[in-house]
């Protein structure tokens, strides 16, 4: 599988190329374009029970979709998007994890397993649901984001807008908390913010649709 990012970062888009017998799963509705002979299996996100959980307290899609090149046919091409104008990046697993925020998985290889992870009341009191989609595995994993995305590793503690975070580890915890006192938080224009605490990698979006 070969797998390049183009327009980034204000309209990045993920072009594939799959070999014969090669396969990519993608969000339900992450299809720009592909190749005529590329087939597709529509699926439960991670079984029935487990698809329903996503949809009601992760606000995830029901169904995902595997592209899949046929083992006697060409290679086949196709294009990924995402919903809202912004960057995507790969993140490889090697076998650790990485809790994803509400529509930020774009695409991710075979090997990577899709599950509900716990985000915590923090995220519930967020509007963001109680749980999060959780990546493991072996492979690449395609994220996006509303802007552009960076990283920051937390060591200890950090706050960040609930609306810029996009995925985080998850030996990373969250907790929702004024940002200063009651005056400043809410007269300052900033209210509630996450503080992170622990150790772990972060991915940050540069926009935040509450803000939009």
């Amino acid at each position: 599988m070969d797998a390049e990012i183009k327009y980034a970062p204000a309209f990045a888009t993920l072009f594939v190329t799959l070999q014969p017998g090669e396969s990519i799963v993608a969000e339900s509705d992450a299809m720009a374009s592909m190749s005529p002979h590329l087939e597709i299996h529509t699926r439960f996100n991670g079984g029935f029970f487990n698809a329903i959980l996503r949809k009601l307290f992760g606000g995830e899609t029901l169904f995902i979709n595997e592209f899949v090149c046929p083992a006697n046919g060409p290679p086949a091409e196709l294009v990924l998007t995402q919903p809202t104008p912004g960057d995507v990046t790969q993140v490889d697993l090697r076998g650790n994890s990485l809790l994803l925020q509400p529509g930020a998985f774009v695409a991710c290889s075979p090997g990577v397993t899709m599950t509900l992870g716990w985000a915590g009341f923090s995220s519930w009191f967020n509007r963001e649901g109680l749980f999060r989609l959780k990546v493991s595995g072996q492979g690449p994993v395609w994220i996006g984001g509303y802007g552009g995305i960076t990283t920051r590793q937390v060591t200890g503690s950090y706050i960040m807008d609930t609306g810029h975070i996009l995925a985080y580890e998850p030996t990373i915890h969250l907790k929702v908390g004024l940002a200063g006192g009651i005056f400043s938080s809410f007269f300052g224009g900033e209210g509630f913010v996450t503080r992170l605490s622990g150790q772990g990698q972060v991915y940050m979006q540069s926009r935040s649709m509450d803000s939009l």
